[in-house]
């Protein structure tokens, strides 16, 4: 299963910002950091904030901030909610393509969603503080903004 680069993008800004407690870096700071898109960023951003996972300030003095909830997340539960609990194929053909012929007594849809609910299940008990432990939070830190792009 491959994640959507949302989904890659709100998990790495979320460990990001659970080794950053002492600082408050901008979501242009993030993007430039994680080398992505400011507007993708924003987006995945706003959706974090949304969630409650994120606190999000602006004008001077303003930043990003990992909430209590935010650290405390199941790693399981956020893939869940930017990936969707949409089928890994679409059978039915609601994506631009053909629906499948074989769908009325096809056995792969069940297995794929069988294999996909273990895939988050095996997600649900690892946390966002979990992710940042050694050795990564100090891979984390070592994290620097490219020049220029402030």
């Amino acid at each position: 299963m491959r994640l959507l680069r949302s989904t890659d993008l709100a998990l790495r800004v979320l460990m990001r910002l659970a080794v950053v407690a002492d600082s408050t870096p901008t979501t242009r700071q993030v993007a430039a950091d994680m080398d992505v898109p400011y507007t993708h960023a924003a987006k995945v951003v706003a959706e974090l904030q949304h969630l409650g996972l994120v606190d999000a300030r602006r004008g001077r003095g303003g930043g990003l901030a990992l909430t209590e909830r935010g650290r405390a997340a199941s790693v399981g539960a956020v893939v869940r909610t930017f990936e969707g609990d949409g089928d890994v194929v679409d059978c039915e053909g609601t994506q631009g393509t053909p629906a499948c012929p074989l769908r009325s007594g096809c056995r792969l849809r069940g297995a794929l969603r069988g294999a996909q609910e273990a895939f988050f299940a095996a997600l649900d008990s690892v946390t966002i503080g979990d992710l940042v432990a050694e050795p990564t939070g100090p891979l984390l830190l070592g994290i620097s903004r490219r020049p220029g792009l402030d």
